[in-house]
């Protein structure tokens, strides 16, 4: 997948190299049965199923919780995908919650002031680029998972 072009629209930036990152990280599940996508490296590693998930769970927590100001939750059960939830089911979570917050985001202003507590003074641009950092780091993780599980590395 070729990286975004250049694009003058901030909004629209950032959205594409959130994109990019997210299709990423759903190329690496790709290919993949149920089982194998819920295999965990003995280095503490994530599966490919739990990184889509939790990313689900990050994007509705920053952009519902801290933009929106909904009620949101964390679990450390997101990282763990149960047996009877298909591997097909968590990457259409995933491609849906990227719509909806792309659309959130397409509605809103970069400036908007955000809520979290963790980080006072935030914007929805501070955000956008903290959900692009967090979605980079799972991309590498699920680099590292695909190859220990199988050998296959590349983008």
């Amino acid at each position: 997948m070729p990286l975004p072009g250049p694009v003058t629209d901030e909004r629209e930036l950032l959205l594409a190299w959130l994109q990019f990152l997210r299709e990423a990280v759903l190329r690496k599940a790709e290919g993949l049965d149920d089982d194998q996508a819920r295999w965990t490296p003995e280095a503490g590693l994530i599966s490919l199923a739990g990184i889509v998930n939790h990313l689900c769970h990050v994007e509705w927590r920053w952009i519902d919780g801290t933009l929106r100001r909904e009620a949101v939750s964390r679990s450390e059960e997101e990282f763990v995908v149960p047996k009877e939830r298909p591997l097909a089911e968590v990457t259409a979570a995933y491609r849906s919650r990227a719509s909806r917050t792309d659309a959130i985001v397409r509605g809103a202003d970069l400036a908007d002031a955000c809520h979290h507590p963790g980080h006072p003074g935030i914007n929805l641009r501070w955000v956008l680029l903290h959900l692009i950092e967090e979605t980079a780091r799972h991309a590498g993780h699920a680099d590292a998972t695909r190859e220990l599980l199988d050998g296959s590395t590349g983008v």
